[in-house]
């Protein structure tokens, strides 16, 4: 799909776009990040799993968003049980290092699993369809007591990366104090799993199809950050869960730029 160079939204002043206090000095340096967009087939076609981040957050709070976060140095362990494309494959499409390929996908499968209580894993050939005698484990990965490859290697279980696919690469604005470059996945709800809301970064959670999503972004309902608002444009598009993950996609990493007028901010989106 061709990415459009441009579109306006409205943003409250001072709700979810921050602007760095030395504007004239360089910008931050963004945090390698992932963020999942997990899809299901509802009973009136694609749904997406949704989360509204707490106000006080320091980064898009008060903000509608899919799962993710920042990658975690331990994301890196080659250990980790791997079935599906090599992070060979994600780095190409990533257009990263194989290291921080893997990275990533163990970021983006860590962080759902936190976020959702959605766990992509199983055996070699198997996916996890009860995930409840993981909870505590869930936990110890939230407050980092625990890494995903010692988590995985403790409970027997494989990353399944085939379970992921590559859908886009943004990099926050250099406006933004907080700056995260960020790869983003698109994963179908494993049968037999629930995606929920226990997690401390989300004040509601839940899932809705796209289009419905976007209506409440323009009726104020809810604030959405450019790469969700464009990407839920994108999913609107879609009849079934299947029909996303099969569309074929060009990863270019988009780097936007804010300009404010008055009480909008405009946003260009830039290919880089």
């Amino acid at each position: 799909m061709e990415q459009p160079k441009e579109f306006v939204f409205d943003i409250p002043v001072g709700a979810g776009v921050a602007t760095r206090a030395n504007a004239d000095g360089p910008p931050a340096t963004p945090k390698d990040a992932a963020t999942v967009i997990l899809v299901r087939d509802g009973a009136d076609g694609v749904e997406v799993f949704l989360q509204h981040r707490v106000k006080g957050m320091p980064f898009a709070g008060g903000m509608t968003v899919f799962p993710g976060g920042g990658v975690d140095t331990r994301d890196a362990d080659a250990s980790v049980a791997w079935a599906g494309p090599e992070p060979s494959w994600w780095a190409a499409r990533f257009g990263c290092d194989d290291a921080l390929a893997r990275a990533l996908t163990c970021a983006a499968v860590r962080e759902t699993f936190e976020e959702s209580g959605v766990l992509l894993a199983g055996g070699a050939d198997t996916v996890l369809t009860d995930v409840t005698p993981y909870a505590a484990a869930r936990q110890a990965l939230e407050t980092r007591e625990v890494s995903l490859a010692g988590f995985l290697a403790d409970a027997g279980l494989t990353l399944r990366a085939d379970l992921l696919r590559p859908w886009a690469h943004w990099i926050t604005p250099e406006q933004e104090p907080r700056r995260y470059d960020t790869r983003f996945y698109v994963a179908k709800l494993p049968e037999g799993q629930e995606a929920d809301g226990a997690t401390s970064e989300a004040s509601a959670s839940g899932w809705q199809r796209p289009g419905d999503a976007i209506a409440d972004a323009r009726e104020g309902r809810r604030m959405l950050m450019p790469p969700t608002w464009l990407t839920l444009s994108e999913l609107a598009q879609f009849a079934t869960a299947d029909e996303v993950l099969a569309a074929p996609r060009e990863i270019v990493r988009i780097a936007p730029t804010l300009i404010r007028e008055n009480d909008h901010v405009r946003v260009v989106l830039e290919p880089r």
